[in-house]
């Protein structure tokens, strides 16, 4: 059974930094595609980072050049270090994992049927 647990959400004041932490148990990362997503009040789900299979990283415009995503396979836990945060950074932030498939003879990761964590709340204040 895969599980993802966040971990390192908190309050912080506008400009300050976070790490937030996923640790993945029944789940090999770099298996598939894993990222970040965030969910304001009243706004729809957004993704934040995805750190591909060959280890690629994409960022939301949003947070370019103040976030970055990182996994330790060692650890078997995905990282989004968030620095200079904003008010508009205030969410529950999520992992998710693609997940492995099989068709055939062969396997493909997909993000139907994705995994994800509960998630953590990161609030920022002024």
């Amino acid at each position: 059974q895969v599980q993802l647990v966040e971990s390192g959400g908190g309050s912080v004041q506008a400009g300050g930094s976070l790490k937030l932490s996923c640790a993945a148990s029944g789940y090999i990362l770099g298996t598939c595609a894993m990222g970040w997503y965030r969910q304001a009040p009243g706004k729809e789900r957004e993704l934040v980072s995805t750190i591909k299979r060959d280890g690629t990283t994409i960022y939301a415009d949003s947070v370019k050049g103040r976030f970055t995503i990182s996994q330790d396979k060692a650890k078997n836990t995905l990282y989004l270090q968030m620095n200079m945060l904003q008010i508009e950074d205030k969410a529950v932030y999520s992992c998710t994992a693609d997940r492995l498939a099989q068709r055939m003879v062969s396997t493909y990761c997909t993000n139907r049927g994705s995994y994800w964590g509960q998630g953590t709340q990161v609030t920022v204040s002024s």
